[in-house]
């Protein structure tokens, strides 16, 4: 019996390893005007940006997991002991808590895995902004030149100036 719970529980903090993002989930398209090959070139050097930016996802998928697999083990055997009146009841109890802690640790896990890649993503957009490439969904970047001056509007119908 202790074997198989000992399984199941690598089995699901295993599950729960995050991984590192392939690359960004986001759409970014090249500046007005950009020749296609400065528009990859900036590309790579993003994506390397951005895969420096983003911490590394193993750990904290694994240190989720594995704080949420110690509060089940604790807990299981706190309600074996509260079940029964031996060690016996408290081993199955920390055994059982064991397993519900690493289950619901992998999705602590995927959760981790998620956060990665949204930094990823944000770090990936602000590095193409920055070198002046359109992101879908936000203004480009403003124009460096001034805006055109605005002659000022004609005075009303009948003021006459002093």
């Amino acid at each position: 019996m202790n074997k198989t719970i000992i399984a199941l529980a690598l089995l699901a903090t295993l599950s729960a390893c995050a991984t590192k993002p392939p690359g960004p989930s986001v759409a970014v398209m090249p500046g007005a005007g950009k020749p296609f090959d400065v528009f990859k070139f900036e590309d790579y050097e993003c994506r390397q940006f951005a895969d420096s930016s983003a911490t590394d996802p193993n750990k904290s998928a694994t240190r989720d997991t594995a704080k949420t697999a110690a509060i089940g083990t604790a807990l299981g055997a706190v309600a074996g002991v509260l079940i029964g009146d031996s060690g016996r009841s408290a081993a199955t109890g920390a055994g059982i808590g064991l397993i519900g802690g690493a289950i619901a640790g992998s999705g602590a896990g995927s959760k981790s895995s998620d956060d990665v890649q949204r930094r990823y993503d944000i770090a990936y957009q602000q590095c193409m902004y920055s070198k002046g490439n359109q992101i879908p969904g936000y203004r480009s970047q403003p124009n460096s030149s001034p805006p055109a001056p605005m002659n000022p509007p004609p005075p009303p119908p009948g003021y006459a100036p002093r």
